[in-house]
């Protein structure tokens, strides 16, 4: 049953492109060719999901899973992908934009909750070793190797990237967006927020590790 499952992830994500596989979906896309996307496949040990979306602000007309809280840092229309990769080397999270403040540093992790109206809706960071107070402000917990930080400067074409890779993957349900904040480290105001379908695969390790 398990196998039909994974068989069938792996079949939607090449019937959507006609393409040989992830790879082949993530090149037949191109980036910010559709307004909002997402494609997963999960093969044996491996998975992997991309998605994308251009920013709009909570009270447009056509909601987005990209939500712009703050215009002239990420403006309406902007684009954001988000990839995830796992296998028997541990997850890789990427994240790549397009039509941002040029030269502008920003704060980006991965975070608990998917976006809503409110910048709070998406929670605290998600944290392999959970802090038991929240919100989590211990530089024991809070920080790059016991979370997901894809902090980057917008290039002068308003474009940037930035990944992450760690030896551990994300709890079932754990992780559920990712945070743009106003500047790069552990804490800020957050300017945007994108709802992201991340995953894991079988065999993973995802329990917490002892303190």
């Amino acid at each position: 049953m398990v196998a039909g499952m994974v068989a069938g992830a792996v079949a939607a994500a090449v019937l959507a492109t006609g393409g040989g596989g992830a790879d082949g979906w993530a090149d037949a896309l191109g980036d910010g060719d559709l307004s909002s996307s997402v494609a997963v496949a999960a093969v044996a040990d491996q998975y992997w999901m991309r998605a994308e979306a251009r920013f709009a602000p909570p009270t447009a007309f056509i909601p987005s899973p990209a939500v712009t809280y703050e215009q002239e840092l990420v403006p309406a229309a902007s684009w954001i992908s988000v990839e995830q990769r796992v296998d028997g080397r541990g997850t890789t999270v990427t994240a790549r934009v397009r039509g941002l403040k040029p030269g502008h540093a920003y704060g980006v992790h991965v975070h608990q909750n998917p976006c809503g109206a409110s910048p709070e809706a998406a929670g605290g960071h998600y944290q392999h070793l959970q802090d038991p107070v929240q919100p989590s402000k211990d530089p024991a917990y809070a920080n790059p190797d016991n979370e997901v930080w894809l902090d980057f400067t917008a290039g002068a074409d308003g474009s940037g990237a930035a990944s992450a890779h760690h030896l551990w993957g994300f709890r079932p349900g754990g992780a559920g967006s990712v945070v743009l904040h106003r500047e790069p480290g552990g804490a800020g105001d957050r300017v945007a927020c994108f709802t992201v379908p991340f995953g894991s695969a079988p065999g993973m390790p995802m329990e917490q590790p002892t303190a």
